[in-house]
């Protein structure tokens, strides 16, 4: 059944049954004890049937046939991928998987694995039969107990590759804690690039196996140490309190859409999840708290793609009282900290800096990847009276014309490649409507569209060449058009010629800011300014005099082309939020309605104030060199918003949404 709603999803909340109502089911009887000693070869026992009363209950309980399996919890003395050439001689107990079985000369070997790495076991069918007799009958992902003695290895069987390949443990127990009774899905324990192949569908709907894996087990436990650090950094070293923002809270313009979640208390009515703490923390600053921090669960509901979930986690920070500069090497500060504990990579000091504009002008993007130096030139004012029509009206009506020089690139790539190839369809899928191009031969000569290369003269040719930085043999593409269409195409074709010449260095680690955001950029559908941050970010105290075009005091992070982090200074007075408000055509009603609260703090003595978020599932993806952030979640949504192990987004029972007044179409 779907539900009658327009923009956003809905979570619905369930109404809670007696508990008495299954009291019989949560609580059954307990069954009788096995007096029996647990097999040292499985942990199957037989159960002794519990005796019934001769008396006859008033009403007679049909007693639960006795289970043929039992449960065991065990204790171990040892893990398996700690166990090393010092633990020669020790009895241990391990309990794990089996990650790999095989015979050889009459043994049988098992792999077995736990959360710290993998050992070898190997039986005695001599000394001890039983355990023999259990090994041999294990299979892949049996769950089980090892009591055994650890040994070297004979010298021929020591295996460099494991970390625990110079020992063995020759059993004398096993017990099967848990069996596979179904076949598996894939290889748990094998090759990366075997299990690369697996079907993502497949990995995410077994994701409590695929998170066995040894990579997907070193991602998580890779986040859970980049966590651990940040918040004893931001604690320990920088005085920051973690304090909770309620999950549960209003609906506000501007940015994705809402999570909505309807109340069945105030009927009628909507909570939405929050996409940021940005209000909230903001008020903990009008509180008196000095420096906040939150690692935050965050919610927007819009168009995915590999580094973009329903629901992800941010590093939220904000500083009361802290300026610019102060807030930029704070941040520093803990990056690099984070780079070189994690990955022992050093990053510079201080960040290089890039203003929004420059970065536009030189690579065509606010988050540009600097490893390589493609630069995009505006080479506009070559042909402002230039006989080529195309380029003649484009700056007849406002637009540019800008050049990305590919070197060497006019023999690498042929006519056709670049009339109808991937190079093409490149700048075609970033908007585009064509893709002129010229070739710079080895006699300094000019092979492109006959019109244009005859539209330069003897002066604007070595002019043309000259500012775009071109010589014999290479490849000059061209982009004309408005700024931001020119800037997109050319952003995308600098980025897939790097990778397709291999200029990318991938030993090279860089790291910027990128400063002085516009305020609000214009939104063409709705004919009217909005935020290119939020609403909520300071106007450069220069700007002041004219918002519509007023720099911010915005700042993002960027690394190695992709944005880690971003934040701004804040606005603390009434009158200049106010103000910003109608800039975007909130009207004073509608603000007050908005935000009446926070523009009332405001005006409570609210302090100079400023933050950051980082989004950490992006973070730690770059830091683990994974492809995706759904590698270093560890129950991650599909790109259609739906969780494939618990089938969720789901119907709901009609009671459920007659107890929320809602209705089904």
């Amino acid at each position: 059944m779907s539900l009658l709603l327009k923009k956003s999803f809905l979570f619905i909340s369930f109404r809670a049954r007696p508990l008495s109502v299954f009291a019989s089911v949560i609580f059954p009887k307990p069954l009788p004890r096995n007096p029996q000693p647990f097999s040292s070869v499985s942990a199957s026992t037989s159960s002794h049937s519990p005796s019934l009363s001769s008396e006859t209950p008033s009403n007679p309980i049909i007693p639960v046939p006795p289970l043929k399996d039992s449960l065991h919890w065990v204790s171990r003395t040892s893990f398996c991928g700690d166990l090393s050439d010092g633990d020669v001689g020790s009895r241990v107990r391990l309990c794990g998987w089996v990650a790999l079985h095989r015979v050889h000369g009459g043994l049988t070997f098992v792999n077995l694995r736990d959360h710290t790495g993998i050992v070898q076991i190997t039986s005695l069918p001599v000394e001890f039969p039983d355990a023999h007799e259990a090994i041999k009958d294990l299979r892949l992902e049996y769950v089980v107990t090892v009591d055994g003695v650890v040994r070297s290895r004979p010298s021929e069987s020591v295996n460099k590759k494991m970390k625990t390949g110079s020992i063995e443990v020759a059993a004398e127990h096993v017990q099967v804690l848990n069996a596979v009774r179904s076949k598996l899905p894939f290889m748990v324990t094998g090759a990366d690039d075997a299990n690369d192949s697996v079907k993502e569908e497949i990995r995410l709907r077994y994701r409590y196996l695929d998170l066995r894996r040894q990579q997907m087990n070193f991602n998580i436990m890779l986040r859970h140490r980049v966590v651990k650090l940040i918040r004893r950094c931001l604690e320990d070293v920088h005085n920051f309190v973690e304090i909770e923002t309620p999950m549960l809270s209003r609906s506000t313009p501007e940015g994705a859409r809402d999570y909505l979640v309807p109340s069945r208390i105030q009927t009628g009515t909507f909570y939405a999840l929050p996409q940021s703490p940005q209000l909230f923390k903001q008020m903990l600053m009008v509180s008196g708290f000095d420096k906040y921090y939150q690692i935050a669960r965050c919610f927007r509901d819009e168009d995915l793609r590999a580094d973009r979930q329903p629901e992800f986690t941010q590093l939220d920070m904000e500083m009361a009282f802290t300026p610019l500069e102060d807030m930029l090497g704070l941040n520093e500060d803990l990056i690099r900290k984070v780079f070189l504990e994690i990955k022992g990579i050093q990053l510079p000091d201080p960040f290089p800096r890039l203003t929004y504009a420059e970065a536009m002008d030189r690579y065509g993007s606010d988050r540009p990847d600097i490893r390589f130096d493609l630069e995009l030139k505006n080479v506009s004012d070559v042909f402002l009276d230039s006989p080529f029509r195309l380029f003649a009206d484009t700056l007849k009506n406002g637009g540019i014309i800008k050049t990305l020089c590919v070197p060497s690139g006019a023999k690498m790539f042929s006519n056709t490649a670049l009339k109808k190839g991937d190079i093409y369809n490149k700048a075609i899928s970033s908007g585009a409507r064509g893709l002129p191009f010229l070739k710079v031969l080895d006699n300094g000569e000019l092979e492109g569209i006959p019109a244009l290369v005859s539209s330069l003269g003897p002066t604007n040719r070595e002019q043309f060449l000259r500012q775009c930085s071109a010589g014999p043999g290479d490849l000059i593409l061209f982009a004309v058009g408005h700024h931001s269409s020119v800037n997109r195409t050319l952003d995308r074709l600098r980025v897939f010629m790097a990778h397709e010449l291999g200029l990318v260095d991938h030993s090279k680690h860089s790291i910027l800011w990128v400063t002085d955001f516009p305020m609000f950029e214009w939104n063409d559908l709705e004919q009217r300014l909005e935020p290119l941050h939020h609403p909520f970010t300071a106007p450069n105290p220069e700007d002041m005099g004219d918002l519509s075009s007023a720099r911010a005091l915005a700042y993002d992070m960027v690394y190695n082309g992709v944005e880690i982090g971003g934040g701004s200074l804040r606005i603390y007075k009434r009158e200049v939020q106010q103000k910003v408000l109608e800039t975007i055509g909130i009207s004073p009603e509608q603000a007050e309605d908005k935000f009446g609260y926070l523009l009332e703090a405001l005006d409570m003595g609210a302090p100079p104030h400023g933050g950051i978020a980082y989004g950490l599932d992006r973070l730690v993806m770059l830091l683990a060199g994974a492809n995706s952030i759904r590698d270093v979640i560890a129950f991650p949504k599909t790109t259609t918003a739906q969780c494939a192990l618990t089938k969720a987004p789901s119907q709901v029972d009609m009671q459920q949404l007659k107890d929320l007044s809602l209705r089904p179409l």
